[in-house]
This record gives structure tokens, sequence and C-alpha cells, in this order.
């Protein structure tokens, strides 16, 4: 696969991937040579400097994804509950 980089902005630090060809795909790099899934990797796969570079330059996925985690483990909790 070849990877096509750009930053929206260009102070931001991490570089995004043209997914235009492919639809409901958010890939992610720091470096160029690793590349990231959001929806995937994040943030299990990202270090804690990574994670935090991540939810200043995205918060609106960071607050997304906390906000599905959350809800997601609610649904467990009530699960187990109601055994």
């Amino acid at each position: 696969m070849t990877s096509e980089f750009y930053k929206e902005n260009p102070d931001d630090v991490i570089w995004q991937v043209d997914t235009s060809d492919r639809d409901g795909e958010f890939l992610f790099s720091f470096d160029k040579k690793e590349v990231f899934n959001l929806f995937r990797d994040y943030p299990y796969k990202l270090t804690a400097e990574q994670k935090k570079l991540f939810d200043k330059q995205f918060p609106f996925w960071a607050v997304f994804l906390r906000t599905e985690q959350c809800s997601y483990e609610i649904t467990q909790l009530m699960t187990i509950m109601q055994r």
C-alpha cells in the first residue's frame, strides 16, 4: 500500500493518510513509517505521549472515542448486574 501523507495545518504534529478512496477509514502516523488505524489502534497501540499528541490535535475523536468506550463499559456493567 502506497500512502500519501498530508497535514491539514502546517503546525500539526500528526500526519494523516489520504483515504479518500475508502469510506470509514482514518489512518494516521507520527513519523510516516508506522501507520495507525483510528478505530483499531486508538488508544491501545499508542504510547502515552502519542495519545496525548493525538488528543490535542484531534479533540473531537478523543471525546467521541472516550464516550463510545464508556457506553460500552456501562452496557457491560448493566449486563453483569442483571445476572
